[in-house]
């Protein structure tokens, strides 16, 4: 099954075949994608691609790119290293890059935080983004700038508390 929504640069598409996700959740997604830009001033034409994959693609991502054995929830792949802009200098144009996630994960992941899979999606989903911005979370002070920047993209876009983070997240 291969279901795709597009505005501007950001490409949602759904191969994962998998019935954790829900008929709304590309667009969602898509949408969510959009505020993110918006939010951290990356123009229309910045492009990005959130895809969704089964596990068996997963693990095999996650061993040919990380050299780690077995799935994960999100991976992410930068395409021209760019930065977040600001309102005086928004970023207009150029390729962010690719953001993987498997549904399977995100259900699990969901389930054992307790909130629904689409809100897992849509955690995943801004995580990968950041890390396509250059964000990261090996070291504490890093991890708490990007969880915090994380937290307050998706309050903005649900209206509501943001779920918490699973511990998985590795992209």
């Amino acid at each position: 099954m291969t279901d795709a929504a597009e505005t501007s640069g950001v490409v949602v598409e759904d191969v994962s075949g998998s019935d954790r996700v829900a008929a709304g959740s590309p667009e969602m997604l898509r949408r969510l994608a959009a505020h993110v830009q918006g939010r951290l001033h990356l123009g229309a034409a910045v492009e990005v691609v959130i895809t969704l994959i089964d596990d068996e693609q997963m693990a095999a991502l996650h061993e040919d790119w990380l050299d780690l054995p077995g799935t994960t929830d999100v991976m992410s792949f930068p395409m021209d290293e760019l930065r977040a802009g600001t309102a005086e200098e928004p970023v207009v144009a150029g390729t962010l890059g690719d953001v993987v996630i498997s549904p399977e994960v995100a259900a699990r992941q969901a389930a054992e935080a307790g909130h629904g899979t689409d809100d897992e999606l849509a955690l995943l989903a801004v995580h990968g983004m950041l890390h396509l911005l250059g964000h990261d979370h090996a070291e504490e002070e890093e991890r708490r700038r990007m969880f915090a920047l994380q937290t307050e993209l998706l309050s903005g876009f649900l209206g509501r508390p943001a779920p918490t983070p699973t511990t998985g997240t590795d992209a």
